[in-house]
């Protein structure tokens, strides 16, 4: 009896609770079988402009088709019968193979042995922000990802090298062999890089939490730190001299955050890097890399200088840093990210509608007023200070990544940061690959050119 009533327990949440998760998912092979009774629906940005749509030929051949080629290629993906699905194509399979038509037109079609229209999913993307942020990182590998700060809807998410999935099936051999530029690879959300300065937010935290008279601390840096055998310079060479908290993380200076990161109670670092989603699960639509964070309490101080820093064995994705960066703009609670605002039938009646809701709290509103100054100060006076003086403020954070332990002149180039700082309104990262040591503000500059396009 006990057996019974549990199986009947499971068979109801089974069917009610989960059903609509193992129906949506993308693994659900069934759902490709709805593709006999119904056009594959369209794919549209915010304002209507048409990402993805399938043309129907007269002999009632489907092509899909993509109006704006490269341009979301990672974000909206491809659908091919024989290749398979990625991106929203993939996600939003389910909606986009169902027919919310008026059921009298379902039923005529059914008798004249027609195709129902499918669904159209309206996303969060703008096309115009999205042309932005691709002519802004122009040939550069990377990544571009700008997000409303206050309810996680995705306005624009640029991957390059990118693909033309008008053309996924000629050049399938060629795009998935190629392990240079990897251009089938999201790496918005799938890229996997070490963080650099930008990890200081991470540092910065840790120590506020560790410390409660963090305001007092000061360091007097001479342009390089050495602790046994190991040296870390600033970058450049730079020395900054006396310094505070706020000047340290304003300069992103490398010699003070090294001596902060032999400060912390390692575990404890620990514990904030993964409040901060560091070897976690991510509320995420699309595919994503988990980031990595690996100190613990037998790590040698040569690996807790630089992971204190954003080097070492620390990995993250540009999705995960602008997650932290919402986080501290929107006062430390993390809203759920979502690429979708509605679905609705062919003629725009509306089926369902997301809304904003909470993730998690990351941090208290104390410690992410805190981090808002000391990201203020960075474009204030600091690092991103070619930020400053614009018709929006901005704050963020600035970073450089090395790759190549042969080269210590081979970098990444990171850009974190919000704009409207008291009432904060986009949140952007930014990542360009393969940078030499003279060209870290790269990504900086990057996000200025996308800013200026969405304010003026």
């Amino acid at each position: 009896m006990i057996l019974f009533i549990a199986l009947m327990g499971y068979l109801v949440y089974f069917t009610i609770v989960r059903a609509g998760t193992f129906v949506n998912s993308p693994y659900n092979q069934r759902q490709d079988a709805f593709a006999r009774d119904v056009i594959r629906g369209k794919i549209t940005d915010q304002n209507g402009n048409v990402l993805a749509q399938t043309q129907v030929a007269e002999d009632g051949t489907e092509t899909r088709d993509y109006p704006y080629g490269p341009l979301f290629s990672h974000v909206v993906g491809y659908y091919d019968s024989d290749l398979g699905k990625t991106g929203l194509e993939s996600v939003e399979n389910f909606e986009l193979l169902t027919s919310n038509a008026f059921f009298v037109e379902k039923i005529q079609n059914e008798f004249n042995d027609e195709k129902n229209q499918g669904d159209t999913v309206v996303t969060t993307l703008d096309a115009g922000l999205q042309q932005a942020a691709s002519d802004a990182l122009g040939d550069y590998r990377g990544a571009v990802i700008v997000m409303e700060a206050d309810t996680g809807r995705i306005l624009a998410m640029v991957s390059k090298p990118d693909f033309d999935p008008n053309e996924i099936r000629s050049n399938w051999d060629s795009l998935n062999t190629d392990e240079t530029n990897s251009p089938l690879l999201n790496r918005a959300t799938g890229g996997s890089y070490a963080p650099g300065s930008v990890f200081k937010t991470v540092t910065t935290l840790a120590y506020m939490r560790q410390y409660s008279n963090y305001r007092s601390y000061t360091y007097d840096c001479t342009g390089s730190i050495t602790v046994g055998d190991t040296t870390i310079p600033c970058a450049g060479g730079n020395v900054h001299g006396h310094e505070d908290l706020r000047s340290s993380f304003a300069n992103s200076c490398n010699s003070s955050f090294v001596n902060i990161g032999l400060q912390l109670d390692v575990t404890k670092f620990r514990e904030t890097a993964e409040d901060l989603l560091f070897n976690s699960q991510l509320p995420s639509v699309l595919d994503y890399t988990k980031s990595s964070f690996v100190l613990s309490e037998e790590s040698p101080d040569s690996e807790i200088m630089m992971t204190a820093m954003g080097q070492g064995r620390t990995t993250v994705s540009p999705y995960h840093i602008t997650l932290i960066t919402q986080a501290v703009a929107n006062g430390g609670t993390l809203m759920e990210p979502y690429l979708v605002d509605s679905v609705t039938n062919y003629t725009g009646t509306e089926v369902r509608r997301n809304v904003p809701k909470s993730y998690a709290r990351l941090m208290s509103s104390e410690e992410a007023s805190q981090l808002k100054e000391y990201m203020s100060a960075v474009v204030s006076e600091g690092t991103g200070a070619t930020l400053s003086g614009r018709s929006y403020s901005v704050a963020g954070k600035t970073g450089t990544a090395e790759y190549s332990t042969d080269d210590s002149n081979r970098t990444h180039s990171w850009f974190t940061g919000f704009t409207n700082v008291d009432n904060p309104e986009l949140v952007i990262t930014v990542i360009t690959e393969g940078s030499d040591g003279s060209t870290g503000g790269r990504a900086v500059s990057i996000a200025g050119t996308i800013l200026d396009s969405y304010y003026n």
